[in-house]
């Protein structure tokens, strides 16, 4: 099953740089883990935000769901997901 999601990452003020370097770094180990493994298939950054696409290849929603719980940002993002099915015009 293919999921897009939408990331977009807002800390709290009370966050200190250290903390929020820490997080940076956890959350970067999270999601290479998860592309090594294929269940993210891609990531791009928005232009300008603080938000980013990602492409999920996951045998359900659940598992989808546990995977964005466990991004280490996950407390401060807010995440739109959306179904994807192959296009009928598709060449791939």
């Amino acid at each position: 099953m293919l999921f897009m999601a939408r990331m977009d990452v807002t800390f709290p003020p009370h966050l200190t740089p250290e903390q929020i370097a820490d997080l940076q770094a956890r959350e970067k180990e999270y999601s290479g883990s998860l592309q090594h493994s294929g269940k993210m298939a891609g990531i791009w950054r928005i232009v300008g935000e603080y938000a980013n696409h990602s492409l999920f290849d996951v045998d359900s929603n659940d598992e989808l769901h546990e995977i964005l719980s466990g991004f280490p940002m996950y407390p401060y993002m807010k995440i739109r997901v959306t179904p994807l099915a192959k296009h009928p015009n598709s060449i791939r």
